[in-house]
């Protein structure tokens, strides 16, 4: 067990001198290599490409072409009545516009619905962030924890190290009863297991810390966070102000906020194909022929391409009247989406509601328990500080003084679990209230 207890105590002073991470650090590397936010951001760039893509559609179509063709054999003259074996070449050129003048302002709703589908998707990263921050702040608090515990565990083996040498020194002088020793011997024996429990604890709170990192674990460390530190500010905010600021700043409900704006203008864009749709088009082109015949005489290349060129205006009008019903169906199907959109939404704020109101008596619950534990700890302090008098004037047994270390390192306990759960419950209300602490 001794050479075991060496064997931690070197791998935690070397993990000690490692490169250790802040909370800020921890965070910042999980959103860097988190794989399923980067798959979102993706999603994001998706939508704002199509954003751009609906901007885009407003303007113009622009196309321009050439053609050159050869002509070989017989073919009637310019006579129409005798045949000749000619052959021929002939170039075109040309170049054509459109522009969708009046279209129901259906691309004014595709640029509103692509616009409100990019906010929802870059508000739902920030959901996906917020998250993740409370998962690793929550990993975060749970290695502290556990080398809290695991502090205190060798403060109570040093203590009861020092019991067992005095202990040893009465024997010796045969002032102390060689059962009494036994005691002693088992409850170091207690507490160096419960060393070596805290200690693997601790490695596997920063295993579990590394992977949600996704970073390689080996000669990872966090830096310390005094728990006195951690408390500062550590208020209990009220459940009404946390349960407002969620409702209105929660970026999964400005996501879905977004996802019905989105539906709403994918509506008015269906709609919008009752409508007419006048476009103008314009276009211009020329181009040249050259026989190929012995003898054929032709004019110049660009003589023939100012000659022959010509060019078109005009304006085209289409008027639905009848597509098997397809745009009605459209219409009703999207107005089914708009509603389910919305009820997503109310279903949304009841989850919120909910899940705040159970964060908050969480919260409450964890701070009335470390207030007991903390009472707790002073009596067992008080009683502890009052048997180890008692026990170094030779007036308490070695077992009484083991037993009191015991109550006490309990207490101990109990208030480190209760303060850091109090502290985890806390960072959950922020989470949900969208503030710092």
């Amino acid at each position: 067990m001794r050479n075991l207890l060496i064997i931690i105590f070197a791998s935690v002073s070397f993990v000690a001198s490692a490169e250790t991470f802040t909370l800020q650090q921890c965070i910042d590397t999980a959103i860097a290599n988190n794989i399923a936010l980067l798959k979102q951001q993706n999603n994001y760039a998706t939508a704002s490409i199509q954003y751009k893509q609906s901007l885009a559609n407003i303007s113009p179509n622009l196309s321009a072409g050439a053609s050159n063709m050869w002509s070989f054999g017989r073919s009637t003259a310019s006579d129409n009545i005798t045949y000749s074996n000619t052959s021929a070449m002939t170039t075109s050129f040309n170049l054509n516009a459109s522009l969708v003048l009046f279209d129901g302002l259906a691309m004014k709703f595709a640029i509103d619905q692509a616009r409100a589908s990019m906010l929802s998707s870059e508000a739902s990263i920030q959901a996906a962030e917020l998250q993740l921050q409370l998962n690793i702040s929550s990993m975060y608090l749970q290695v502290l924890l556990n080398k809290q515990i695991l502090l205190a565990a060798q403060e109570q083996a040093d203590d009861t190290q020092r019991v067992l040498h005095k202990d040893s020194l009465l024997l010796q002088a045969n002032r102390l009863a060689e059962g009494e020793i036994y005691a002693v011997i088992a409850q170091l024996g207690n507490e160096q297991l419960q060393i070596v429990q805290a200690h693997n604890d601790v490695q596997l709170s920063l295993l579990n810390l590394a992977q949600a990192m996704n970073i390689d674990p080996q000669d990872f460390d966090i830096q310390d966070i005094p728990l006195d530190q951690l408390q500062e500010g550590a208020a209990l905010p009220s459940r009404d102000d946390v349960l407002v600021l969620a409702l209105s700043q929660r970026p999964e409900i400005r996501a879905q906020q977004y996802a019905i704006e989105a539906q709403e203008a994918l509506l008015k864009q269906q709609k919008a194909a009752y409508s007419p749709t006048l476009s103008a088009n314009a276009g211009m082109g020329t181009s040249y022929f050259a026989a190929l015949s012995n003898g054929a005489t032709n004019d110049a290349f660009g003589k023939q391409l100012g000659d022959n060129l010509q060019g078109t205006v005009g304006l085209t009008l289409s008027i639905p009247i009848y597509n098997k019903m397809q745009t009605p169906y459209a219409v009703k199907r999207q107005q089914i989406n708009l509603d389910n959109a919305r009820l997503s939404l109310e279903q949304q704020k009841q989850d919120i509601r909910k899940e705040v109101e159970q964060a908050y008596y969480n919260a409450l619950n964890a701070l009335t328990e470390a207030q007991a534990a903390e009472q707790a700890l002073t009596n067992a302090t008080v009683a502890l500080d009052y048997l180890q008098k008692k026990f170094e004037a030779g007036r308490a047994s070695s077992y009484e003084y083991t037993t009191a270390k015991t109550t006490f390192a309990k207490a101990q306990l109990t208030l480190l679990r209760s303060q850091y759960n109090y502290l985890f419950r806390l960072r959950i209300l922020h989470y949900y209230a969208g503030t710092q602490w």
